[in-house]
């Protein structure tokens, strides 16, 4: 039990001693790190790391070696990984078959397993360290402080990188001035909108009340986003450390955890990291000796998307239908059970201690001028680097696509980045340079929403994406608004008949139209930025539009009704294989001229053609493309 500064000092700096005796080798031990992601976990992580411990046993080198599950590395793309401390080699795509080679070679013999290590795409070099790869290069993590390096069930270790350090400031100080204090950083909210945090605080903290409350927004339900999902599985002690920071800050001594269910193993270490800080003192009642107690508590969320708007989560934490209330009054004034409130999402919280920590011009020394620190983004789509990336404001779409995320596959042309998630527009090659902050995006017509930043290349139609993300709102929204429960409606149906070949040019002054009329008047910020993907992708691609209201052609051949398959002749070898792989059974064989030759051919019967792409991804010669 730590009751007092002395013993967390005490206690932190045998826990610093012991990780670096780990990391640096000075133990006399290999340190042996398994990703323990969710991604990798699902590739058989888990399975890898037993077979690690059972191998090290049988080959009697249990003792020369430990062997930790640690939080998200980010490159998922190439995971699982193994990571062996002290020479910090790297390995990648790790499958349980290569186990045995890694522990007799690596572990027992010194030798590194090569076939295992990253290759640079462009080079072709062999990279052995984490941090000479391409895509760690140009990170900087805050946010993400810890993951991938400690044991997210281990408090012993998070204390050993720090933790509660930030809280042990903050308990020398006045609740004004850590207000002032993150308020100087110039932390501005991670969940979507960008709000300053220290101000939302100081609201809070004018606020006379018996009772007030934290609340960690982790309903993160942006398609493709987990930036929370993994800050939570990789370092949960730091979000918590960053919400008794906020409650001290403001007055605080309760704070709830707003998480997906979807989110199992975040929500198990998240529980374990709380059990963990009551055990030793570091949650609950005087915390450190001092007069300031705080607890923390859990609740799932069903995940409903309306659920991360602040007010729709309150009225889900109070057993309510999470739907958004209107506003003012605002939460820090009258949020849960009608007590001031400060809503901040699990990003904003895990930047909280390091500012405590390091002080606020530490923070404010990295990004631009209206957008400080750094932000995590889920990059996925059409790169070749998909993963979680953590990298300054300021940073450039180029950076981050090319960079970072190495570019675009199969040399295809680079289309359009959409940042923001369904609140989110499309940007696309002219602003490429643009540096990523909170204020320039939404300048540009998009915005940065939590973190989601999908990738799009020239095989991507625009319309099809826009329609994506009408059906992702309408099925998330909550109904309570009229203009956000029938304009998406309609909005939706109008792109289903552009992408069916029904559509008119009367239509897209009606998307307009409708564009607007839903942003001013719906309730909360979902319909109020749900036609963002229409009216940017109508700005940089009308002319997909009219293709497909004139032409009805899909120019990216995407849109089934639009399009056709079909076989060449001169390519096609009659083999007959995507005649037999056809479910339709509409590929049939004929026979024509060629120059000196009778041959035989397939030939697609565009009438029963359901357009699975069955025979394409069968023909081994390239005989068949869409049109």
């Amino acid at each position: 039990m730590i009751k007092t500064v002395e013993e967390l000092n005490k206690t932190t700096m045998a826990c610093t001693q012991s990780l670096n005796d780990k990391i640096s080798g000075t133990d006399g031990k290999r340190h042996i790190v398994i990703c323990g992601g969710t991604g990798c976990l699902s590739s058989h992580s888990r399975e890898i790391k037993e077979k690690i411990e059972k191998t090290l046993q049988e080959k009697g080198l249990e003792d020369k070696a430990t062997v930790n599950i640690v939080g998200c590395f980010g490159f998922c793309s190439q995971g699982p990984f193994v990571k062996i401390y002290p020479e910090d080699t790297l390995y990648r795509l790790v499958k349980l078959e290569d186990v045995e080679e890694i522990i007799e070679s690596d572990i027992k013999n010194g030798t590194v397993v090569e076939r295992l290590l990253y290759v640079e795409p462009l080079t072709g070099e062999k990279v052995a360290k984490q941090d000479d790869i391409n895509f760690y290069k140009k990170q900087r993590r805050i946010a993400l402080y810890g993951c991938g390096v400690i044991n997210p069930e281990d408090i012993n270790e998070a204390l050993g990188m720090g933790a509660y350090e930030g809280l042990k400031r903050a308990l020398t100080m006045t609740p004004q001035e850590v207000v002032d204090e993150v308020t100087k950083s110039g932390l501005r909210g991670r969940g979507g909108g960008g709000f300053p945090a220290g101000r939302k605080w100081q609201f809070a903290l004018n606020v006379d009340a018996d009772q007030k409350y934290v609340v960690c927004n982790g309903d993160e339900g942006d398609p493709g986003a987990f930036m929370d999902r993994s800050i939570l599985e990789g370092n949960p002690l730091a979000v918590i450390e960053g919400m008794v920071i906020a409650g001290y800050a403001f007055g605080a001594t309760e704070g709830y955890f707003y998480v997906r269910a979807e989110y199992p193993i975040a929500v198990r270490r998240l529980q374990n990291a709380i059990k963990q800080a009551e055990a030793a003192g570091l949650l609950g009642k005087n915390i450190l000796g001092s007069d300031f107690s705080f607890n923390c508590h859990i609740r799932l969320g069903a995940g409903a998307f309306v659920c991360g708007e602040e007010t729709a989560l309150l009225n889900s934490i109070e057993g309510k239908r999470g739907m958004p209330r209107p506003r003012p009054p605002f939460p820090a004034v009258k949020g849960l059970w009608g007590k001031p409130t400060c809503v901040n999402n699990v990003e904003t919280l895990a930047c909280v201690p390091y500012i405590l920590r390091n002080g606020a011009e530490a923070f404010a020394s990295v990004g631009t001028e209206g957008s400080k620190g750094t932000k995590v983004f889920a990059l996925g789509g059409k790169v070749n680097n998909v993963g979680l990336v953590e990298v300054p404001m300021g940073t450039t779409l180029r950076e981050l696509i090319y960079d970072i995320g190495g570019g675009i596959p199969n040399g295809k042309k680079f289309k359009a980045i959409q940042t923001g998630g369904p609140s989110g527009g499309c940007l696309t090659e002219e602003y490429l340079d643009e540096p990523i902050d909170f204020d320039n995006l939404v300048q540009k017509g998009s915005m940065m929403g939590s973190g989601g930043a999908i990738v799009m290349d020239e095989d991507n139609c625009m319309v099809d994406v826009a329609k994506f993300y009408m059906e992702f709102i309408c099925d998330e929204s909550c109904g309570k608004c009229s203009p956000c429960r029938i304009g998406t409606k309609r909005m939706l149906e109008i792109l289903t008949r552009i992408t069916e070949g029904k559509g008119t040019m009367k239509d897209l002054d009606e998307l307009e139209e409708l564009s607007q009329t839903v942003k001013a008047n719906s309730l909360c910020a979902l319909g109020q930025t749900s036609a963002n993907p229409i009216t940017s992708t109508l700005n940089h691609f009308r002319d997909e539009y009219i293709a497909h209201i004139v032409d009805k052609k899909c120019p990216a051949h995407v849109c089934k009704n639009l399009m056709e398959y079909h076989i060449d002749p001169e390519k096609c070898i009659g083999c007959g294989m995507c005649q037999k792989a056809c479910p339709a059974e509409c590929i049939t064989r004929t026979e024509y001229i060629a120059p000196g030759h009778k041959l035989a051919s397939m030939v697609i019967d565009a009438n029963k053609c359901v357009k699975c792409g069955t025979c394409i991804s069968t023909c081994k010669f390239g005989a068949i493309s869409k049109i």
